[in-house]
């Protein structure tokens, strides 16, 4: 059993018009919400064994706030592939990811990580379908499990989406 962890940065800042978008920080409701989803993920047993971050700036700063709020260190692995990545290119960096860690999260960009929850699921819990039928907003965080051994046989339509948490879903969103 696998469980992939989907992270969308949180929400960033576009007050400085002069940095290039691979170089915006998270604003301040993007400081706020990323140790939340930490504690969350924390408090629901989903520390990953090893996360894969996107090089831009707002992803190693989600990863850096989650990653502060776990309670144990986590080896992560910060690649430039997965700024802007297409779907495929993300499935393609967890089907890589050491099977002896059980559960990998990626933090990353959308379209793409909307595009590929999507593309992975055909089952889910509750709500969490129809939630991520709509849209994965800044900071959401879809938990993602497939009954396989090896990450190389996670493929499309094969998992089950157990949780889609938005930041707005979680105490102390203003």
């Amino acid at each position: 059993m696998k469980t992939l962890l989907l992270l969308r940065h949180a929400k960033s800042s576009w007050d400085d018009h002069s940095l290039d978008d691979f170089d915006r920080p998270l604003n301040q409701r993007g400081r706020q919400a990323a140790p939340r989803m930490g504690e969350w993920m924390r408090d629901h047993d989903l520390v990953p064994h090893h996360v894969l971050c996107s090089a831009a700036c707002r992803a190693r700063e989600t990863w850096d706030a989650v990653a502060d709020e776990l309670g144990e260190p986590v080896e992560a692995t910060v690649l430039r592939s997965l700024y802007l990545a297409e779907p495929e290119g993300i499935l393609e960096v967890v089907q890589q990811a050491d099977d002896g860690d059980e559960v990998v999260m990626v933090v990353g960009h959308n379209p793409g990580f909307e595009d590929l929850a999507r593309l992975l699921t055909r089952r889910g819990k509750g709500r969490a379908l129809e939630l991520l039928a709509d849209r994965m907003p800044t900071g959401t965080l879809a938990v993602i499990r497939f009954d396989v051994e090896r990450w190389d046989e996670v493929a499309p339509g094969e998992g089950t989406l157990l949780h889609f948490v938005r930041p707005r879903d979680l105490p102390g969103d203003r």
